[in-house]
């Protein structure tokens, strides 16, 4: 069990035109050959966009791209035609397959903060396609058959116990809150990397939020 620091992610983002990024795996100019991905787990960045912030038109190939809003209004748009405003709880997953461009800005009055995770294909190409699950229910598995992965959205009260899915690569984000997993106590922006995972649980130390990935070997 691999356990990285909110503060152990690399900074990035243009602060001066309201983008602040930090990435938990090797990114840009931050490069960590010993960081490259966990599982098919190739990036976590979490952003936060001050209103009227964005990024601008950006192609994307062979990658799942799945969105979490933590708060705020995320307006997505893509070359496929599809526009779409993204809230808490809805989860967003572009399948950027033989190549896709896309818009994200907030064109709220509110700041903007996402957490988005970018997967590795089992197989590359493909055509794009895109999904929006509105208010997806807790412990309701999100599939992204395409990565061989599931997502788990789990929120926990103070006290709440869960359990974390076995499974032979399994990456927890906590996206507000403080839980305790594996004898560690964790809080927001922390990760976990767990290889082989099997009979752990989380558990709320205060109201939670995580995001944990189950992936196939």
């Amino acid at each position: 069990m691999d356990v990285r620091r909110a503060a152990q992610r690399y900074p990035g983002g243009d602060p001066a035109t309201g983008i602040e990024s930090s990435h938990a795996f090797s990114f840009g100019p931050h490069y960590d050959p010993d960081n490259l991905r966990f599982g098919a787990v190739i990036a976590c960045n979490e952003e936060r966009l001050a209103p009227g912030a964005g990024f601008d038109e950006h192609p994307h190939s062979h990658t799942e791209i799945v969105t979490w809003v933590v708060g705020g209004e995320l307006t997505h748009r893509d070359s496929e035609g599809h526009e779409t405003v993204v809230r808490h709880g809805d989860v967003q997953r572009l399948s950027s397959a033989g190549g896709v461009r896309h818009v994200e800005r907030n064109d709220g009055a509110e700041p903007l903060t996402f957490v988005q995770m970018w997967l590795a294909p089992v197989r590359p190409g493909g055509e794009p396609s895109y999904e929006i699950v509105r208010g997806i229910a807790d412990s309701t598995p999100y599939a992204v058959p395409e990565a061989g992965a599931m997502l788990h959205v789990r929120r926990l009260g103070a006290g709440e116990r869960t359990a974390v899915p076995d499974g032979a690569y399994v990456y927890v984000h906590v996206v507000r809150g403080e839980v305790r997993l594996g004898g560690e106590e964790l809080g927001p922006g922390d990760s976990v990397r767990v290889v082989g995972a099997k009979d752990l649980a989380a558990e709320g130390l205060t109201p939670a939020e995580l995001l944990v990935w189950e992936m196939a070997g």
